[in-house]
């Protein structure tokens, strides 16, 4: 089984660049709004002083906007990507749940299709699809399953967050998911590689039919998801076939080299330990402390 990827380091690499891009968008438009609203005081100016006047406060306030959004003001945090997703429209939990968890729920669509889908095709591999949906009890602290914590949990939070209108075609297609899901692991429990076991025919078939449901509902709930953003980011996975790489448009090196360098990043303790690391480290292959790659970059493919 390929590494796996904690979406928690995701997504606490994601949120700080979330708040800050919503935070952004509403100082623009507030701004906009306070220059539409601007009035010239004193009744005795004449109009060309008016004139002049607005011309200097609209000068003024674009130059703000612009320095708002310098690269100087946006060192700290990945670059949010403001001229591609307009989510003023949206409600505040809405935009900040979406720039949150965009990167991670696509991130699980590429584990869809460059691992999952193998390790369905491999039987030698179905006792690490059990693995995905057990619980971790460890301590008596549950833990969610991988399904639970890379897709469902996602799907939840974005559709009870987002405007009433989309929000049951997004739960419908969470529900179908969880359905798709169930069918495959139960499809291939009790298959492990020490324990040689007698398989039905109908299994492998009901295993890759229960992947094909689950891409269909992700499928749906992405595309729920674009309407309600008003954008096309989230990208559809392509029915199984020889061209279905080319059209998911989305590079499998740069997933696996993703995943490599996010688990180096967890080995390390998390991106905030990894940097004692790096200071202990004297060898050029470890200049960057984590390594994980930019994640805006990983995104927009």
């Amino acid at each position: 089984m390929r590494l796996s990827l904690s979406v928690a380091v995701l997504t606490a690499l994601t949120a700080q660049s979330a708040a800050f891009s919503v935070s952004s968008q509403r100082s623009i438009k507030r701004s906009a709004t306070t220059a539409c609203e601007a009035r010239v005081d004193g009744a005795d100016l004449d109009g060309t002083a008016a004139t002049s006047q607005l011309a200097s406060r609209r000068d003024a306030l674009r130059l703000a906007a612009v320095a708002a959004l310098s690269p100087a003001a946006l060192a700290p945090f990945p670059a949010p990507a403001l001229a591609d997703t307009d989510l003023s429209d949206l409600p505040p939990d809405a935009s900040r749940s979406y720039l949150q968890y965009r990167i991670p729920l696509q991130i699980a669509a590429d584990f869809y299709v460059f691992d999952l889908q193998e390790m369905v095709g491999r039987i030698d591999d179905w006792e690490d699809i059990n693995q995905l949906v057990r619980v971790n009890n460890n301590r008596g602290q549950g833990q969610p399953s991988r399904i639970e914590r890379d897709f469902v949990n996602p799907m939840r939070i974005l559709g009870l967050s987002m405007p009433p209108d989309v929000t049951d075609e997004m739960r419908d297609s969470q529900f179908k998911f969880e359905k798709a899901m169930a069918k495959l692991t139960k499809a291939t429990n009790g298959v492990r590689r020490d324990l040689p076991v007698e398989i039905d025919t109908s299994a492998l078939p009901t295993a890759r039919a229960g992947w094909e449901e689950g891409r269909v509902a992700l499928n749906e709930f992405f595309v729920a998801l674009n309407t309600a953003t008003g954008s096309n980011e989230m990208r559809l996975i392509p029915e199984a076939g020889p061209n279905q790489i080319k059209e998911y448009g989305r590079n499998p090196r740069k997933y696996n080299d993703l995943m490599k360098k996010t688990k180096l990043c967890q080995n390390r303790g998390g991106p905030t330990l990894s940097q004692a690391w790096g200071k202990l480290m004297t060898s050029g292959y470890l200049q960057d402390s984590c390594g994980i790659p930019d994640l805006d970059a990983y995104f927009f493919q």
